[in-house]
Order: C-alpha cells, then sequence, then structure tokens
C-alpha cells in the first residue's frame, strides 16, 4: 500500500486562524465566559477541603457554621459555573456554524469561478462531500473541541498554581506524568493523520459513486447493472469502512495510555499526600484539596488526548476544504480586455491546434471562416473534436496555437463574461435547475417578462405542456425535471435559447433527444432562433443539416471536408459515406 504523504498540520491550523480572526469579539467574549467558568470551579476543591477542615478529625469538634458556609459556597460556584458553561456553549456553537457556513460560502464562491476543466477532472460526488461532509466535521470540531481544549488549559495551570500552594514537594510526583503524556501523544499524533486523511479521501470516493449511482440509475436499471453496482458499492464501504475504524481504532488507544500514566501518578501522590498527613505537614483538609486538583489537573490532559482523534480529523477535513478553496480559478481576463456590448457574429478560425493532454492532440490545423448570420454544421465520428470546437468558442478553454475571432477581434483579447453571454446555447443533455418553469425559461434573461417566457415557450412547442400541469408556468420541476420527458426537457431549454438576446447561437445535438415527429414540429421554431444569427449546429442527424450553409466535416482532429450538403454528397468520401449509413438506417 502507498504510503500515505506526510501533512503539516500547522500551517492548516493557521489558515484556519484566519476565519476565527474576524471574529476577535466573539472568541474575546467566550473566552471571558470560560475564564470565569472555570476558574469558579477551581474554587470548589478548596472549598472543599475547608470543609472537611472545619469538621475536623475529633468527635464533637465541627465547627457546624463553617462547614455549612463552605458547602453552600460550593454549591453557587457549581451553579454559577454550570451556567457560564451552558452560555460559553452556545457561544461556541454559533461561532462553529457561522464559520462552517464561512467555509461553504468560500468553498461555492470558488466553484464558480473554476474553469470547465476542473469539473472534468475531479468527481461530483467529492466535491460534495467536501462541501457537506468535511465541512460539518470542522464546524463539530470546532464547536466541541475549542471548548474542551480551551477549559483544558485554564484548568490545568489553575490546578498547577493551587498544587504547588498546597504542596510544592508533592506537586512533583503529579509533574512527572506530563511530559511522559506529552511524549506519548506527540508519537500517537504523527501515526495518526495519515490514517485521518485516508478517511476522508475514502468517504469521498463513496460519495463519488453514490452520485454516479444515483443520477445513472435508469442506465443501471436498463442494463440490468444493480449486482454490479451493489458489488462496487459494497467493495467502496468496506474501504470507507476500514479507513475509518483504522483511524478510529489507533485514536482511542491514546485515551487509555494517558490514563494509564495519569492514574499511576494519583495514586503515587496520594500515597504521598496520607505520608505527609500522618507526619502533620498537611492537614486532611489540604490532602482532600490536593487530591481534588491532582485530579482536576489530569483530567483536562486525558481528555485532551481523547479529543486528539477529533483534531486530527478536522485537520484531514480542512486540507480537503482548503484544497478546494485553493483550486486555480479561471484565469483572469487580460488587462485592458474588451468588452462587447454588442457582437455582430464574424467568426474566424485561424490555424488553431488543441489538447487536453501532452499525449493527445485534438484538434490540429483548423482555419474557417464564418460570415455573419451563417449556419454551420459540424459532422464527424464520435471523438473528432466536434464539441472541442464549441468548447474552444466559448472559451472553456484556450487554444494552444492559431487564434479564433469574433469580428476580427482575437476572444483571448475580450471580457470572458461577455463573449459567453454572446450566445445562445442548447446543448444534448437538458440542464435544468430546481425552480419553476417560468424560471427555467428565463433562467438567462433575468429582465424577461411573462409575456417574453410564454411567447418563448409557443415557439418551442411546449407551451401546450405546460398549460396542462397543475400550477402552469408556476409548477416546481422535481429533481431536474422528472416530470418532463426528456423531450419536452430539451424543449424547455430551447425555449430558454429563444429567449436570449444573442447573435451567435451553438446547438449541440439540441434535437437529440427528441422524436421525429416532434423534430419535425419545432424545426419552423428553430428556424425563427437561428435567423439573422451565427450558428455551429453539431448533429448526428444529416438530415437536419441540409440546408446548412456550410457544413464541416471533422476527422481525427483535422477538417476533413467543408462545403454545402449537395457539394460533399458529389465529393463521395467521408460525408457522402455517413450520409449514406443513415439513409439506410431510416429509409
Amino acid at each position: 500500500m502507498k504510503k500515505p504523504s506526510k501533512t503539516k498540520v500547522l500551517p492548516v491550523l493557521r489558515r484556519f486562524w484566519q476565519y476565527l480572526a474576524r471574529r476577535r469579539m466573539v472568541i474575546a467574549a467566550a473566552f471571558v465566559v470560560m475564564i470565569a467558568s472555570n476558574l469558579l470551579a477551581l474554587v470548589v476543591p478548596l472549598l472543599s477541603g475547608a470543609a472537611i477542615d472545619a469538621i475536623g478529625t475529633k468527635a464533637g469538634s465541627v465547627n457546624f457554621p463553617a462547614v455549612f458556609y463552605n458547602c453552600t459556597l460550593m454549591l453557587v460556584c457549581y451553579g454559577a459555573s454550570a451556567v457560564l458553561s451552558y452560555l460559553l456553549s452556545l457561544i461556541l456553537i454559533r461561532l462553529s456554524q457561522t464559520i462552517a457556513g464561512c467555509l461553504r460560502q468560500d468553498i461555492f464562491e470558488n466553484l464558480m469561478q473554476l474553469p470547465v476543466s476542473y469539473f472534468d477532472t475531479h468527481p461530483v460526488g467529492d466535491i460534495i462531500s467536501c462541501i457537506c461532509y468535511d465541512v460539518d466535521t470542522i464546524g463539530t470540531s470546532l464547536s466541541t473541541d475549542l471548548i474542551q481544549i480551551s477549559s483544558s488549559v485554564v484548568t490545568v495551570l489553575g490546578s498547577l498554581v493551587m498544587l504547588l500552594i498546597l504542596s510544592p514537594a508533592l506537586s512533583v510526583v503529579v509533574l512527572v506524568s506530563v511530559p511522559v503524556t506529552t511524549f506519548v501523544s506527540r508519537w500517537q499524533m504523527k501515526r495518526m493523520h495519515p490514517l485521518f486523511r485516508r478517511r476522508s479521501k475514502k468517504l469521498g470516493e463513496l460519495g463519488s459513486l453514490i452520485e454516479e449511482s444515483i443520477s445513472a440509475g435508469r442506465a443501471v436499471s436498463t442494463y440490468s447493472c444493480e449486482d454490479a453496482m451493489l458489488r462496487r458499492f459494497k467493495n467502496k464501504n468496506n474501504e470507507a469502512m476500514d479507513a475509518f475504524y483504522l483511524a478510529d481504532a489507533k485514536s482511542v488507544l491514546l485515551g487509555p495510555m494517558v490514563n494509564f500514566i495519569n492514574n499511576i501518578s494519583l495514586a503515587f501522590g496520594s500515597v504521598m499526600g496520607a505520608i505527609l498527613c500522618l507526619s502533620r505537614r498537611l492537614t486532611l483538609g489540604a490532602v482532600s484539596s490536593f487530591i481534588l486538583y491532582s485530579r482536576k489537573f489530569s483530567s483536562p490532559i486525558r481528555e485532551a488526548a481523547n479529543i486528539v482523534s477529533e483534531i486530527q480529523g478536522a485537520a484531514a477535513a480542512a486540507e480537503r476544504v482548503f484544497r478546494l478553496i485553493d483550486a486555480q480559478p479561471e484565469l483572469p481576463d487580460r488587462e485592458n480586455a474588451l468588452s462587447l456590448p454588442a457582437v455582430e457574429g464574424h467568426i474566424g478560425l485561424e490555424d488553431i491546434s488543441f489538447s487536453y493532454t501532452k499525449e493527445k492532440e485534438i484538434l490540429r490545423g483548423i482555419t474557417l471562416d464564418v460570415p455573419k448570420g451563417s449556419i454551420v454544421a459540424i459532422v464527424g465520428p464520435t471523438g473528432a473534436g466536434k464539441t472541442t470546437i464549441v468548447n474552444l468558442l466559448m472559451r472553456f478553454y484556450d487554444v494552444q496555437s492559431g487564434k479564433i475571432t469574433v469580428d476580427g477581434t482575437d476572444i483571448r483579447d475580450m471580457v470572458r463574461r461577455d463573449l459567453r453571454m454572446s450566445y445562445a446555447m442548447v446543448l444534448q443533455d437538458s440542464w435544468l435547475f430546481s425552480g419553476t418553469v417560468y424560471e427555467n425559461i428565463a433562467y438567462g434573461n433575468e429582465n424577461a417578462t411573462r409575456e417574453q417566457v410564454i411567447a418563448a415557450a409557443k415557439a418551442a412547442k411546449i407551451h401546450k405542456h405546460i398549460l396542462s400541469l397543475p400550477q402552469g408556468y408556476d409548477t416546481p420541476l422535481e429533481d431536474g425535471g422528472e416530470n418532463f420527458s426528456k423531450g419536452q426537457r430539451q424543449l424547455l431549454t430551447i425555449a430558454r435559447a429563444m429567449l436570449i438576446d444573442a447573435n451567435m447561437l451553438i446547438l449541440d445535438e439540441a434535437t437529440s433527444n427528441v422524436d421525429s415527429n416532434t423534430e419535425l414540429e419545432i424545426n419552423e421554431a428553430m428556424q425563427c432562433l437561428m435567423k439573422d444569427k451565427t450558428c455551429f449546429v453539431i448533429a448526428h442527424r444529416l438530415s437536419t443539416i441540409e440546408n446548412a450553409d456550410l457544413i464541416l466535416v471533422m476527422d481525427q482532429g483535422r477538417l476533413a471536408e467543408q462545403g454545402t450538403h449537395h457539394e460533399l454528397l458529389q465529393n463521395g468520401d467521408i460525408y457522402y459515406k455517413l450520409y449514406c449509413s443513415q439513409f439506410k438506417i431510416y429509409k
């Protein structure tokens, strides 16, 4: 098994402090409340010893007023400490949830700025696991462990002062356990952190598989792959369980080890205290107070050892969170990038080449001139580079050589947002969002009126179906539009594109999920949508692009043929073979 890489926890904690530092006043208030609560609790052993001394060791020597006085003060101190502890918990729970919310906000803001290439190489389930599980782990650790650690520090320091005041000689016996406990804790922590990193990683992989299984549920059922998916899930689940077990098994060992050391120290302290009491160098009450302070001194150290595992888990989760926050966003626009108030739509590709990886070149030497208002169809076998051209036109990726121009200007010199807003797009996958039908159609045009939305729906031949829904245009879309058929979901995205005022249009297999009859019905609407626009149409159904001004035939990353439908048929080459193949299938 590959050895986990060494992780530096301190840089992660320093980074996390940046979030805490923004709320200095809340943290200061929490520390004041925490110190007051612990100081009140630290007074109690002293009062207990005074009450014992007031009772005395001889019959009839009991000082009842002093006993009642000290016991009453003990109750008041414990009660006030409990109330302050509750208040401290409320403050830190609010603080932890606020910081967790800020982390999620920072993650999501960065996600919205990441390039498409990031999502091409990172599983969605792993990202979701980071936003949900890892951030919750940090929040839980902050709300519980911060209380415990802060209280432990005050309790240990306060108990140490009282131990030294009561008996410096006897304190040495108790303090011997501190370096031993420190050594054991550091040794165990070094072994634990890689295990917690692996735990977070395996949970992310499990989340990715769950997301994949649910999103592809129909395909799983169609191919009767339930058993295979169950086996994959069982393997990933077992790996996650093993990772959790190994991390937790190693972490729980630390508590008993520290507890053993502290108990030995406490036992020796009790014996020495009894000897000092018999020699009358300490009173019985002082010995009792010393033992109570010894327990208060050792208990936080023991508890701190128990929460080391949680801190390690939170540190591993914080690593993943900060890695996502620090993911390189899309490159900023060039200095003095041009804004595009209006685009005519004259597009040029000048000897462009592109590859996603160094191993394989996807496009090479593509040169093309597309006049304003032209309809350009791109066809070719799977993997020929058709969708890659769309990715480059939209600047989801930048070309490695050559350039793409719009109205004579290199698109790398344009404001990326303006460029993308100059396109309307209908993709093969109908991307719908949570919300009403109306909100989905108006998604790309926030200023659209209801009349415009209805007009777009009518043009896309989906208006009648929308009216048949219980709430019409105000009907919520269930689970990404599952209450619509695939063809109807595609029609909604076509209506959305019709509502966008753009002079350039991209149709990537836009009618692939629409049956032949529906395809004929929306032909007129599509023609209306494409009117006076520069259009790029990726299609496998060649019958839909016969009227295109220019057809590009891609083959293995190169532009193999170009021309009109009739010209390419006369050439008798790749396009002719594709067309004949489909004719045989559909005749």
